[in-house]
């Protein structure tokens, strides 16, 4: 079974929800890999300036803006939590 969302065929459930909700999820959330402080920092700016735009969306009333707006918030506070993890079971001493 195949699933399209505005035309676009979504190869997975991420990306499902990336085309149906508009939502970049790896901009938010940050990649799952390594990336620069650099990287890191452009990535950031560019997704509180988005967030921003989705917040007054959804102060001037669009509905649909104030929903991504809670969702890219969520996914933003998910990072540290990520990170945590990897750097639990990269620890020493630890049983896998």
């Amino acid at each position: 079974m195949r699933t399209y969302v505005a035309g676009q065929e979504a190869y997975g459930d991420l990306e499902f929800a990336e085309l149906a909700l508009g939502i970049d999820v790896e901009l938010f959330r940050g990649p799952l890999e390594f990336e620069t402080d650099s990287d890191r920092a452009a990535r950031e700016d560019a997704a509180r300036d988005i967030l921003a735009d989705l917040r007054r969306e959804a102060e001037a009333g669009d509905e649909i803006a104030g929903w991504d707006a809670l969702y890219a918030d969520a996914l933003s506070r998910t990072v540290p939590f990520l990170r945590a993890v990897r750097g639990h079971r990269s620890g020493a001493g630890e049983a896998a």
